[in-house]
């Protein structure tokens, strides 16, 4: 079945055109410029219409947490929100993805609940490095590593002689290492039951950050291995980045739309729905970020949507050392991004950062990311400059606590296409299931 789309503001080759988008098979079969030929299906008028969003930083965790989130709940609020590809976490499910077994019973347990495309992260700790070739040919796209407490006990932070061993071994392989970069002797102690934000943040200072990043971009330059920064928080480590960049150096850094359009000086000392790891800091650092992302110092944007039930956020008590660390955000990565950044680049440059930049770092340059002909049919159509009030009963991740709540952003989604079907329009699910799951080819899972 062929279907036909118009809009007057389709991405394509850097430049917002009028354009027909013929999808069959699944692909993007033609492309034809200039105005609305009389065979469209859907006539998007000024909307944009632009390669599906893709979010390489999720946490879904399921199997074993599927309390807190899942792939049918999460996939369906990236669907919602115009991401049509994410990558899953090797935490917090139970078990976490550090063994092959682990890894069959996350693929297995996303059967039949993929709304939209889904890859898989590696997990490797000291206790698993005899596990890390059987993930990869599994069909793992890379390796996440902790350099401090993950949070959770199942997956501990990995120590300075293995992540070098680590990242001396598969220097050559061209697979990254993804990195949470803090230091545990650089946290102060936080006392018990602690409800200010401002202590909170006080416990992890950029300094925790800044030194294992530094440990973290010498180890690549050493070995010459493909690095990436997870989450960038600390403003204080972008001239070391922008000077390793330089030297064209396989790093590569993401940040997430939190600290972007939150600030430190306007959250509510007791509101624990904005703990995270590393926190979000104060607008003077974020403006920085924001730069660092126009100039190209920072890559791309990823939600590191970590999600938990209300109970484990400690939302009534407000006891900060307790709260779950973690924001909820996998349906906002678009809108609260673009809301962040508008007053700072325009439409052209932003969406890179969420499509095809992305799309190369996971090596799915040459199927995902652009509006091509041959490449899947992952589209997003969407308003940058519709604004809309976030409400409860739009949100689609399984639990509705995030700190976008009541928050007017701006960039409403209109549709999503995954891989040729229409599955979300106008506030409405059409299809369902028709993601698919991303492996690094020439797996070997059975």
């Amino acid at each position: 079945m062929r279907i036909g789309i118009y809009s007057n503001r389709c991405y394509l080759d850097g430049v917002l055109k009028k354009a027909n988008i013929y999808i069959e098979n699944g692909k993007i079969a033609e492309i034809q410029l200039g105005a609305k030929s009389s065979q469209i299906d859907y006539d998007f008028e000024d909307d944009v219409i632009m390669p599906g969003a893709i979010d390489t930083h999720v946490h879904i965790n399921e199997p074993g947490r599927t309390e807190w989130e899942g792939f049918e709940t999460a996939t369906k609020a990236a669907a919602r929100g115009g991401i049509t590809t994410l990558v899953d976490m090797p935490l917090n499910s139970t078990p976490v993805t550090t063994t092959i077994t682990a890894l069959r019973d996350k693929i297995n347990a996303s059967n039949g609940q993929l709304n939209v495309n889904c890859g898989f992260w590696a997990g490797i700790t000291d206790n698993n490095l005899q596990e890390l070739d059987k993930l990869l040919s599994a069909g793992c796209l890379g390796v996440k590593v902790f350099m401090v407490h993950s949070g959770i006990d199942e997956f501990p932070d990995i120590s300075d002689e293995h992540l070098e061993e680590l990242m001396q071994y598969l220097g050559s392989k061209n697979i990254p290492v993804l990195a949470h970069c803090e230091k545990e002797e650089e946290l102060k102690e936080l006392a018990p039951n602690t409800d200010s934000y401002k202590k909170f943040l006080a416990s992890r200072p950029k300094a925790s950050e800044d030194k294992a990043i530094e440990q973290f971009i010498s180890l690549s330059e050493k070995h010459n291995c493909k690095a990436h920064l997870v989450h960038l928080s600390s403003s204080n480590s972008l001239d070391r980045i922008r000077n390793v960049k330089s030297n064209k150096a396989p790093l590569t850094v993401e940040t997430c739309p939190h600290y972007l359009l939150f600030n430190a000086e306007e959250i509510d000392d007791k509101d624990t729905l904005y703990k995270c790891c590393p926190p979000i800091r104060e607008k003077s650092n974020n403006d920085l970020l924001v730069k660092a992302l126009v100039d190209g110092t920072i890559d791309f944007i990823a939600t590191d949507h970590s999600p938990a039930p209300r109970s484990l956020k400690e939302m009534e008590s407000a006891n900060f050392t307790a709260a779950w660390g973690g924001i909820s955000g996998l349906q906002f990565l678009v809108s609260a991004s673009w809301t962040a950044v508008k007053e700072k680049m325009d439409l052209e440059s932003f969406i890179p950062l969420i499509t095809s930049k992305p799309a190369k770092f996971l090596g799915l340059e040459n199927k995902k990311g652009f509006l091509k002909e041959g490449y899947d049919a992952d589209i997003t159509v969407w308003n940058p400059e519709k604004e809309f009030k976030v409400e409860e009963r739009t949100i689609g991740h399984k639990h509705k606590i995030t700190p976008y709540k009541g928050k007017t952003l701006s960039g409403k989604n209109t549709a999503t296409f995954v891989n040729g079907k229409l599955v979300f329009k106008n506030g409405i699910f059409l299809n369902r299931n028709c993601g698919e799951k991303i492996l690094r080819q020439e797996h070997i899972l059975v």
